[in-house]
This record gives C-alpha cells, sequence and structure tokens, in this order.
C-alpha cells in the first residue's frame, strides 16, 4: 500500500468522490471483506460488493486474499494507498494552466502552478512505478512568522534572489545528458490545523 497515490484518470477520480466508495476506502486502510465493510459502514453485502467492485475496476482498491468459508468464498480488499489525490489532469481541458496568467503575487496562479505540481509528479510517479525506479525529488516545507507586510515583502524578494542565484549557478544549457527539473517556491499564509477531538 501506497502512503499517497494520484488518481489521474477522470472515471477513477468519479469513483472515488462518491461519499460511500471514499467512507470504503478510509475503511480499508486495513484489509476487510464486504461482509466486514457492510457492519461497518451499515449498508447491506451486496450494495458494499457492488461499490467495491467499482473501486477495485478503476484500481483503487485490491485483493489480499481469498477466504474459504464453507460454499463462501470471502475476498479480502485493502485500499491500494493510505490517501489519494485527484490530479488536475482528470480534468482534461479545464485544467490550470499557470502559463495563462503568469503574476507571482497572485494567490490563482499560485493555485494553477500547485495543479500543474501535482500533476507532474503524478505522471513521474506512474512512470517511476511503471519502470521499477524512484523519482529524484526533493521537498522543503517551513512556516515563518512575519512581523509585518513589509518583512514578508522583504522576505519574498530575498527568496526569489536566491532561487534566481542558485539556478543561475547550476543550470547547464549545454550539459547533453542533463535533465531538466522544475523549481517551485511558494509563500502563502497558513491555515491553521483544526483541534483535535479532546485536545
Amino acid at each position: 500500500m501506497f502512503s499517497v497515490a494520484v488518481i489521474e484518470d477522470p472515471a477513477a477520480a468519479e469513483v472515488s468522490l462518491d461519499p460511500i466508495r471514499a467512507r470504503l476506502l478510509a475503511e480499508l486502510a486495513e484489509p476487510a471483506s464486504a461482509t466486514m465493510l457492510a457492519g461497518r459502514v451499515g449498508l447491506p453485502r451486496q450494495k458494499v460488493n457492488y461499490h467495491l467492485r467499482a473501486l477495485e475496476a478503476h484500481g483503487l482498491v485490491e485483493l489480499v486474499e481469498e477466504r474459504r468459508k464453507g460454499n463462501v468464498t470471502e475476498r479480502m480488499m485493502r485500499a491500494t494507498a493510505s490517501s489519494y489525490v485527484i490530479s488536475p489532469a482528470a480534468l482534461g481541458a479545464v485544467q490550470p494552466d499557470p502559463a495563462q496568467s503568469p503574476d507571482r503575487l497572485s494567490a490563482r496562479w499560485l493555485l494553477a502552478v500547485a495543479g500543474r505540481l501535482v500533476r507532474d509528479v503524478g505522471i513521474l510517479i506512474t512512470g517511476a512505478a511503471k519502470a521499477k525506479q524512484r523519482v529524484a525529488t526533493f521537498a522543503l516545507d517551513g512556516e515563518v512568522r512575519f512581523a509585518s507586510a513589509a518583512d514578508r515583502a522583504a522576505f519574498a524578494e530575498e527568496l526569489a534572489t536566491a532561487v534566481t542565484t542558485l539556478v543561475a549557478k547550476y543550470h547547464d544549457e549545454t550539459a547533453e545528458k542533463g535533465r531538466p527539473h522544475r523549481v517551485v517556491v511558494a509563500v502563502h499564509p497558513s491555515i491553521p490545523e483544526e483541534p483535535v477531538d479532546g485536545a
């Protein structure tokens, strides 16, 4: 089971967004049968089986084992990932395009860039899985508390200068076997985390 999987197919995205199927995916972090799931989600076993077949057809759940119980074979299923991200590629022609209106101070442009990041990394993960290879990536995530809007603007300017300097230093257009890498740096207000029950 992967920690995160990217859904690129529009039909798989539609299947995963159904509230009942999303609940079944969450329940299938650990293997379970349709009978076991029926009791947990309050649905008839036949209805759970119907939803499981749809999820399995789109690669969102997988068969772990089959158990023989009398005249019945119980299929133990498990989600293929702990969580899923739907790629903007599933939206086809209406997926966000950062090239349409580049504006490094626009939240909507940042969203388009983030969408492209999800799409591109999803494609890379899919290709790497087929080739049985790892994807060379790096991510940095942190939080900074600015005293003022002026400090935030100064930070953004220094960050842009530092990244531009690094790109200029390491970018080699003449490297015949070089491979281009995309660099994405974003700064946005943090969203407070929801308090945990009982905290």
